[in-house]
């Protein structure tokens, strides 16, 4: 067993405080990505499971047993960092050895076993050279084979595809989403990037300064996002935030210019009039080429530029005064100052509250027969 048990873990440096009180459990064999921005504390939250910071205050527990005052070595990690920390005067199998080397692994079978592992991570033709003979994709695949070599119980990552292209980005990804199918050993990966978190994790624990956001499977995490910062931060792009206010009798919203949307009131039991940040996913909103807002509502928008995807497009556009992304299979038509009309459906609808930024609890409702006076058509074109 490599369960890891986080409790009410801080970290002070001086009279600053950079992680506050986090509190979660990894499961054994399970791989979790630790997201956020830069100086969010992700990154010494994993040097405090490693060992390689002091605890503050809290516990951390790795198979059970309390690990605040032992030292890395005795833990049972590996760590990849996302500098590469190689030896330069050592040829690339000897660096990728060294950790069984120092363990008193025969030289025989410290050969097989690099031998494996370079093939692997694509160092097999590499293996007599030195670190200051290759690139820097190449000197980080080093450092990971050197931690993949020892088939710990514990993985941890510090970032470690930051400094390869975009190509080798996505093949060191599968390699490490198979070493995890492989080696069921617990995992955790720290990283800004949430396209490599979205892919890599069995859940998500997303980070803000110093504290924890949200908590999640992927899907989870992007379909309800629990706060402002999370809807923003995940998704290529982020969700598209508006300001809006509720109606008095919270059957529908306005935006900042008067145009309305109709809500499903039954999906918000505790929904009151006043302020809100309206929340809506690029993929969620279509461009209508005709005036059939009628029947299921729309929004007026302004045409800004397009973002070119290769199997689609981002629209950038103005709606109410707030930019958004709109997400479209194909090419598009239109000129910068092109109005158009953005069909929303009412289930696509997310609402935070405006004052914590935190997310309107929500049920899962059936949809409602929408009726005409819960319903506002807007035509962009009119």
């Amino acid at each position: 067993m490599a369960r890891i048990d986080i409790r009410d873990v801080t970290k002070f440096y001086g009279k600053t405080q950079v992680v506050h009180g986090v509190d979660f459990t990894i499961n054994d064999g399970e791989f979790v990505v630790i997201l956020g921005p830069s100086g969010c504390g992700k990154s010494t939250l994993l040097r405090m499971i490693a060992g390689l910071e002091e605890i503050s205050g809290g516990t951390i527990a790795i198979a059970g047993d309390v690990v605040n005052d032992r030292e890395p070595r005795e833990r049972g990690c590996a760590m990849v960092f996302q500098n590469y920390a190689l030896y330069p005067h050592m040829s690339v199998a000897e660096n990728i050895a060294y950790g069984l080397k120092v363990a008193g692994v025969p030289k025989a079978e410290r050969l097989v076993r690099v031998q494996a592992v370079a093939k692997t991570v694509g160092l097999d033709e590499f293996l007599e050279r030195k670190p200051g003979q290759l690139s820097g994709g190449q000197r980080q695949r080093v450092a990971m084979a050197r931690a993949m070599i020892k088939e710990p119980k514990v993985f941890l990552f510090d970032e470690p595809l930051s400094n390869l292209d975009a190509k080798l980005r996505v093949q060191m990804r599968i390699e490490i989403r198979k070493l995890h199918q492989r080696l069921k050993a617990t995992s955790v990966f720290v990283t800004h990037d949430q396209v490599e978190a979205m892919t890599l994790a069995d859940r998500l624990v997303v980070m803000n300064k110093g504290v924890i956001e949200q908590i999640g499977a992927p899907k989870d995490v992007y379909d309800r996002p629990a706060s402002v910062f999370v809807a923003a931060f995940i998704g290529a792009p982020g969700l598209n935030l508006l300001p809006a206010t509720i109606s008095s009798d919270g059957h529908s919203l306005a935006l900042a210019d008067g145009q309305l949307l109709g809500i499903e009131t039954a999906r918000y039991p505790a929904l009151k009039p006043g302020p809100v940040t309206l929340g809506l996913r690029a993929e969620a909103l279509n461009i209508r080429p005709d005036r059939q807002a009628a029947r299921q509502g729309s929004l007026k928008a302004v045409f800004d530029f397009a973002e070119e995807l290769g199997v689609g497009q981002h629209i950038h556009a103005d709606i109410a005064g707030s930019p958004v992304v709109i997400h479209v299979d194909g090419r598009h038509p239109y000129s910068s100052g092109d109005r158009l009309s953005i069909g929303v459906s009412p289930r696509d609808l997310q609402l935070f509250d405006s004052m914590t930024g935190l997310r309107i609890a929500e049920v899962d409702a059936p949809v409602p027969s929408m009726t005409h006076e819960h319903l506002f058509a807007l035509d962009a074109l009119a």
